[in-house]
């Protein structure tokens, strides 16, 4: 099994995180701790570095730059060695030792296993925004969304390499579109000991939008409906349309119209970013064999700084 840990300026926390890990799983048998560190600006990739020195367990893959956790589980399952990878983050807010409850329910025949947290200890925005986003998702767009999935989870390695082949802005919704056999199970959750939560609230945001226009044609559905509505109102209000109501109505359909604009963009963006040729990462290290193309230098070998002249 491969344990996908993903950090982003996590420093001491990278010691804890493996000492623990280990300590969970020494009863299985090989495993693989995959870093992929996001680009961090602390020390993290350099305690990464020491530990894979002194542990052969231990591989990384360390980005150019923050590309964000789509890219980081992107590389993971792409450079996972093992039939089964489990992502676990640093922080350890679920702890290791539930890796055992989801590979205790993935042997009931599950391609995914998710842990739906039990008395989450994040802060009440977190928590508050997180069910909103679930609800609206569910109910308002109408997208299959695993009650209670986070991204405490346990997936067999080629499943989760084809759902990210696809590009799609998020791994819980991709899993029962794509027809996958999952599971919810139940997981203790902890306090942060260390740290804060890289995730603002307008970064929070802007996940929920990719969730909502990636998965769901309602928004469209929607525009369509409220086209032919204001078509019907401009013939309605033709004989008036110099009277104050008119005038009033005519601002209204503006702003619509431009509400409309801003919401075909969203859709052409997303449309634009599936299809770029600009990979999801770039890695600027690792201790493992890397594909040419997940380099900027298409896999040569990076030449020495030229001298003065």
């Amino acid at each position: 099994m491969t344990v996908l840990v993903p950090c982003y300026n996590e420093g001491a926390q990278v010691e804890v995180a493996h000492a623990e890990l280990v300590e969970a799983l020494k009863e299985l048998g090989e495993i693989q701790i995959l870093f992929v560190d996001d680009g961090s600006a602390d020390d993290s990739l350099a305690r990464i570095r020491r530990l894979a020195e002194t542990d052969p367990r231990v591989a990384y893959v360390s980005f150019t730059r923050n590309f964000g956790l789509d890219a980081v589980m992107a590389a993971g399952v792409r450079y996972a060695a093992h039939p089964w990878t489990v992502q676990c983050d640093a922080d350890l807010q679920v702890p290791p030792s539930e890796i055992l409850t989801l590979l205790g329910k993935a042997a009931e025949g599950y391609d995914v296993v998710f842990g739906r947290r039990l008395g989450r200890r994040d802060p009440l925005i977190r928590r508050a925004g997180s069910a909103i986003m679930h609800w609206a998702a569910r109910r308002v767009f109408g997208i299959d969304m695993p009650r209670g999935a986070s991204t405490f989870r346990l997936m067999r390695t080629g499943v989760a390499r084809t759902i990210m082949d696809l590009r799609l802005p998020w791994f819980i919704p991709a899993v029962p579109l794509v027809g996958a056999r999952y599971a919810v199970t139940p997981v203790s959750h902890r306090a942060r000991t260390a740290g804060r939560s890289k995730l603002r609230p307008v970064k929070l945001a802007g996940h929920a939008l990719e969730l909502f226009f990636g998965f769901s044609l309602r928004p469209l559905t929607a525009l369509y409906a409220g086209g032919a509505l204001a078509a019907a109102l401009a013939v309605l209000l033709a004989p008036v349309a110099d009277s104050p109501v008119a005038g009033a109505a005519h601002l209204l359909l503006t702003g619509a119209s431009l509400a409309a604009l801003a919401l075909v963009a969203r859709y052409v963006h997303r449309l634009l970013h599936e299809t770029s040729p600009l990979r999801r990462y770039y890695v600027r290290e690792s201790n493992l064999a890397l594909a040419p193309e997940d380099t900027l230098t298409g896999g040569l070998p990076c030449p020495p700084s030229p001298g003065r002249f």
